[in-house]
């Protein structure tokens, strides 16, 4: 797939730091409970780390207690794409950053949480970058 923001793995490694590029750009996934964003509560725009594009919201955001930040849907279906993961022995579904194609975690549903879409998006707080609802974003 074609992506608005394409670099090659020496322009992501000089712009990432090691752990960020391994989460980002090669699918890992960060410790449960130690993400910066886990139990924030702070409103604003979750952006991609990698390349800025906004992806969630903080009032889509709730707590699974699952150790990564959960939220229930995306800002739009077009900011994330889906890929197919059997990498675990099991059939997850993969959620990347539809600008930049970075991992940003996974999508779950039907586990019985009280939200509106009964899925929960399973992210990777070394994934994002929290914008502040009162400090808008440099232009």
């Amino acid at each position: 797939m074609g992506y608005a923001v394409e670099k090659s793995d020496q322009e992501w490694r000089e712009q990432l730091s090691a752990e960020e590029f391994q989460v980002l750009r090669k699918a890992g996934t960060e410790r449960p409970f130690v993400g910066e964003y886990t139990d924030t509560k702070t409103e604003g725009v979750y952006r991609c780390r990698a390349c800025q594009a906004e992806l969630f919201r903080s009032d889509t955001k709730f707590d699974s207690h699952c150790g990564w930040p959960s939220f229930f849907a995306p800002l739009a279906e077009d900011r994330v794409e889906y890929i197919e993961d059997r990498s675990m022995g099991m059939k997850r579904v993969e959620v990347r950053c539809g600008t930049c194609g970075s991992h940003l975690g996974h999508v779950f549903e039907g586990e019985g949480y009280g939200t509106p879409t009964d899925q929960r998006y399973c992210i990777n707080s070394i994934s994002l970058t929290l914008e502040p609802a009162n400090e808008p974003a440099d232009s």
